[in-house]
């Protein structure tokens, strides 16, 4: 049987094709969760997801399951060994920003209640579909992820333009960006 998946997930990558079928487009309101793929969007910048999907397993090694807390505590050193011998993308900024981004996430915390209710606040706490027929369809950013980007620079955190947002937004189910020729538009 031949399953019609979202143009980024036709291919032969079976690790691709699952995080497709299962996680991408589904609500997510877990804060560690939530933690980790604004950590993995950031570390896409400039490359494919691919690339990041492959080293996941080694992230979350790397960041504590990404336990906020313990992001929030790593030391230099402990960074500093993350670029020297690890299978992460070795990317000063990007590593470095991760810790960063634990401590602005832990603010967020602190005031909103939790890392779930404050991200989700962009969208009105809830999950939007919108009709998707094209690949072209989909875009990069919107107004929303513009509004996310902003706020979560003034708010401290790093690696969080725009079309990263709306690329978390989407992973994390605040959009349903799947096409609608997709198996994953028709079953929901």
């Amino acid at each position: 049987m031949t399953v019609t998946r979202c143009h980024w997930a036709e291919t032969s990558d079976a690790r691709m094709q699952e995080y497709h079928d299962t996680e991408w487009g589904v609500p997510q309101h877990d804060d560690r969760a939530l933690f980790e793929l604004l950590t993995l969007e950031g570390a896409q910048a400039g490359l494919s997801w691919r690339t990041v999907l492959v080293r996941r397993d080694a992230y979350r090694a790397a960041y504590h399951g990404f336990d906020i807390a313990r992001v929030a505590a790593m030391t230099d050193a402990e960074l500093e060994k993350l670029l020297a011998d690890s299978p992460l993308i070795r990317n000063r900024l990007k590593i470095f920003s991760v810790r960063g981004n634990a401590a602005a996430a832990l603010s967020a915390i602190t005031r909103h209640g939790s890392l779930d209710r404050y991200l989700w606040s962009f969208v009105n706490h809830t999950s939007t579909r919108i009709p998707r027929i094209e690949r072209s369809d989909v875009p990069a950013t919107t107004p929303v992820s513009d509004a996310m980007s902003k706020a979560l620079k003034k708010a401290g955190f790093r690696f969080a333009g725009s079309t990263i947002c709306y690329a978390f937004m989407q992973a994390t189910g605040m959009v349903d960006d799947h096409l609608e020729n997709c198996f994953r538009h028709i079953q929901e």
